[in-house]
């Protein structure tokens, strides 16, 4: 799975994408909300390890999601 942080504009917040292998998209949301049903992908259990990286992401670089 990939990740990538997408830089808002104006009124428009961050968002995160989580793309599968294929680079198809599989999960949007906004950067400063958690993910919803983190078990959908395989990520039960790490939500807090998700949300560091999350802050410390660079905005428009996509990269191999490991935690």
């Amino acid at each position: 799975m990939y990740i990538i942080k997408v830089k808002g504009k104006a009124k428009i917040p961050d968002y995160i994408q989580l793309r599968d292998e294929n680079f198809v998209l599989v999960a949007y949301f906004r950067a400063d909300r958690p993910l919803k049903k983190p078990e959908k992908y395989g990520l039960e259990g790490k939500e807090e390890a998700l949300e560091r990286l999350i802050e410390t992401l660079p905005f428009g670089k996509l990269q191999k999601l490991e935690l």
